[in-house]
C-alpha cells in the first residue's frame, strides 16, 4: 500500500569519494551556486577554476582523510542513518534523503515520493539562511516546474526556537558535563556568513542563531545549570568581512586569558561533518591547546540520536509548514 505522506530530509552535500576529482566536482557545484557565492559568474568562475580549486582540493582532501569512515563522509553516514531510523519510527510516512549538492540528488528523491499525496520538506539547517535553506527551496522549485505532478509540497522553514530542539541541545550539554566535567566556558559555534549578505539579502540568520543561544541559556538557568556560554562563527572563506566574533579568535583569547577547560557545541550542524570533526575538533582544538588551554571537548551533533529522531517527529507532526510555491 502506498504511503500517503512523504518526508524529504535535505542536507548540504558531500563528495562521493575520497578522490581529487570527486572533491573538485563537489566544490565546483557548491561554490558556483549563487546562494553560496553571489559574485558575477564571468568573474567568479575563472577565479574558482584556476586559482581556488587547485589550492583548495589538496587542502580539503587531507582533512577528509582524517574523518572519512565506512567508505563515505560523516555527513552522508549520519544523514542516511537518521533517515533510515526515521523510516523505522514513522512507518506510515515515506522518508527520503537528499543533498543540495551531489548525491543523493533532490530530483531522484522527489521521484521516489511521487506516490505520496503530501510531501513535507525538512532542510536540516536549524537556523534559516539564504546560503542553505533558500538554496534547497529554489532548487526544489526548479524541479517541480519541470514536473507538474508535484503540487502538494510544504516545507519547514527552520526550527531555531523549537522546544524539542532546545531540549535536545541541553541534553547533549548535560551528557557532556557528566562525561567530561563542567567547562569554564561552553562555546556555541555557528557557521558564519559574509557580512554583506546580512544587508544585501535582509536575512535573519544571525538573529535566529542568537535566538537559539538565548533560549539555550534560559533552559540552562531554568534547569539549575550555572554555565558560562558564549557564541561565535566559524568557517570563514575568502578575504571579505564575515560576521563576528570568529570561533578561532575566541578560543585563542579564552586560552590567553587563563581559561583551561572549554567545550564546544555546533548547534547549526544537524550532522557531524568536516566543519565539526576537522575544523572544530582538530584545527580549533589545537589553537586552544597551543595557546595555553588544557581541556578541550567537542560535543557531537545530534546525528542519528534518539533526541534527533524525537525532534524531527515533533516537527513533522506540527502544523508550522509553508507551501512551496
Amino acid at each position: 500500500m502506498d504511503k500517503k505522506q512523504g518526508l524529504l530530509l535535505v542536507n548540504l552535500g558531500t563528495p562521493s569519494k575520497l578522490t581529487p576529482d570527486a572533491i573538485k566536482q563537489y566544490l565546483t557545484e557548491f561554490l558556483l551556486d549563487k546562494h553560496v557565492v553571489d559574485l558575477p559568474y564571468l568573474l567568479w568562475y575563472p577565479i574558482l577554476k584556476y586559482l581556488i580549486l587547485p589550492k583548495r582540493v589538496p587542502y580539503i582532501i587531507n582533512h577528509y582523510k582524517k574523518i572519512w569512515f565506512n567508505n563515505c563522509s560523516p555527513l552522508l553516514h549520519y544523514s542516511q542513518l537518521l533517515s533510515d531510523k526515521l523510516q523505522q519510527k514513522l512507518p506510515e510516512i515515506h522518508c527520503e534523503l537528499a543533498m543540495t549538492y551531489a548525491q543523493p540528488d533532490m530530483e531522484s528523491a522527489l521521484n521516489n515520493l511521487k506516490s505520496c499525496n503530501k510531501i513535507t520538506v525538512l532542510p536540516l539547517f536549524p537556523q534559516y539562511s539564504t546560503t542553505t535553506t533558500l538554496a534547497v527551496l529554489d532548487k526544489l522549485k526548479q524541479i517541480i516546474k519541470r514536473d507538474s505532478h508535484f503540487n502538494n509540497i510544504n516545507y519547514i522553514r527552520d526550527y531555531a526556537d523549537n522546544p524539542c530542539y532546545i531540549h535536545a541541545l541541553y541534553t547533549q550539554i548535560e551528557q557532556a558535563i557528566l562525561k567530561n566535567g563542567k567547562p569554564e566556558v561552553l562555546l556555541l559555534s555557528y557557521h558564519g556568513i559574509p557580512e554583506r549578505y546580512r544587508k544585501r539579502r535582509q536575512e535573519d540568520y544571525i538573529e535566529r542563531c542568537q535566538l537559539t543561544t538565548e533560549l539555550l541559556i534560559k533552559k540552562c538557568h531554568q534547569s539549575g545549570l550555572d554555565l558560562s556560554i558564549q557564541m561565535a562563527y566559524q568557517s570563514k572563506f575568502g578575504k571579505g568581512k564575515w560576521v563576528e566574533p570568529n570561533t578561532s579568535d575566541i578560543l585563542q583569547n579564552l586560552a590567553n586569558t587563563g581559561v583551561k577547560h572549554v567545550q564546544v557545541m555546533c548547534p547549526g550542524f544537524s550532522a557531524d561533518c568536516i566543519e565539526t570533526l576537522y575544523e572544530i575538533d582538530d584545527e580549533n582544538r589545537q589553537i586552544f591547546l597551543q595557546s595555553g588551554g588544557e581541556q578541550f571537548y567537542y560535543i557531537p551533533a545530534l546525528n542519528d540520536s534518539r533526541l534527533h529522531i524525537e525532534l524531527i517527529k515533533s516537527l513533522v507532526n506540527c502544523d508550522k509548514t509553508y507551501p512551496l510555491t
